[in-house]
């Protein structure tokens, strides 16, 4: 995570793949960093590893404890998980509606004049 973009936008983007994988089938570390990797993002275990545990101690996935030695840590959603996921697949709708027409006019709510205008260079 060197650049300012990855840091901003993109790990945002890495922890809804997580909980929409951890919804599905459960995951574990490496398949989820070759997952990331097979859409284009490149990570490594140091930058994985504390994103699982931080979403795991915000409550949003669970390990399993590994069964031997060799063993995967298995990770899978909670319900509160799949609260958050709900909420970010909706959000996701809104916005990829929003932004997949570039300059396109919208229609906006202005506050002082309480009218609908159309916004100042086409945003």
């Amino acid at each position: 995570m060197s650049d300012a973009v990855t840091r901003e936008f993109l790990l945002a983007f890495w922890k809804i793949h997580i909980l929409h994988h951890a919804e599905e089938q459960g995951i574990y570390g490496h398949w989820m960093l070759e997952e990331l990797h097979r859409h284009g993002y490149r990570l490594s275990p140091g930058t994985l590893y504390p994103v699982l545990a931080r979403m795991a101690r915000r409550g949003w996935i669970r390990a399993t404890e590994p069964k031997g030695s060799r063993a995967a840590r298995v990770y899978r959603i909670t319900p509160a998980g799949a609260d958050v996921l709900k909420r970010l697949r909706a959000s996701l709708a809104e916005l990829q509606h929003e932004v997949a027409r570039p300059g396109t006019a919208r229609v906006r709510r202005t506050t002082s004049r309480r009218r609908l205008t159309a916004p100042r260079g086409g945003h």
